[in-house]
């Protein structure tokens, strides 16, 4: 009969025991050869995978768990009459350690939300902003001036183009658009926009 608080311990023979008998086993006999393999082997290895892991706990513990499980998966294949499992258990940690660092060089490093929070955005407002600038600029412009400039540069129509749809000569245009230009650059620099 089992005393209290000795469940998931063998009666007798412990881990070697556990590992000769036959395959299938029993779940309880499952249960009993992990035990042993954590009651074992957990604090050496966990020694052992710290140091490969430059001292991560948490990814020691990983790499440990995956280690046990790949012992416990590996059952029928371990010797029973070994010494120790622990070289065992150090080749498999050792490869499931490199097998992480593979796979986290592979992929690039994850970064958490805070960098794009820091990531300068396009403000639709400045847009919004700069045309008003530009279209107070424009107003403050003589009709004529505003007239010309709308039809050559709103528009894109050409110089002849502008001076058949407003009825002026060509040279007239040329002139106006020269000036209207001037006049906005000033409109604009006394609005604090520089180009």
């Amino acid at each position: 009969m089992a005393m209290p608080g000795t469940v998931g311990r063998p009666t007798g023979g412990g881990l070697r025991n556990l590992l000769r008998r036959p395959r299938p086993v029993r779940a309880d006999d499952d249960e009993r050869l992990v035990a042993e393999l954590y009651r074992e082997y957990h604090r050496p290895l966990l020694t052992f995978v710290l140091r490969l892991t430059a001292g991560d706990r948490q990814w020691a513990e990983d790499v440990v768990q995956e280690t046990m499980v790949r012992a416990w998966r590996s059952a029928d294949r371990l010797d029973a009459t070994t010494a120790s499992l622990m070289p065992w258990l150090a080749t498999v940690a050792r490869r499931i350690v490199i097998d992480n660092r593979r796979h986290r060089d592979v992929r690039p490093p994850e970064v958490g939300d805070g960098a794009l929070e820091n990531v300068p955005m396009a403000d639709e407002m400045d847009g919004l902003l700069h045309k008003v600038v530009v279209a107070e600029a424009l107003n403050a412009l003589s009709p004529a001036h505003r007239e010309v400039l709308t039809e050559t540069v709103l528009r894109d129509r050409t110089v002849n183009q502008a001076a058949e749809v407003l009825g002026i000569p060509v040279g007239t245009v040329k002139s106006r658009v020269y000036y209207a230009l001037r006049a906005l650059r000033v409109a604009l620099e006394e609005r604090g926009v520089t180009a």
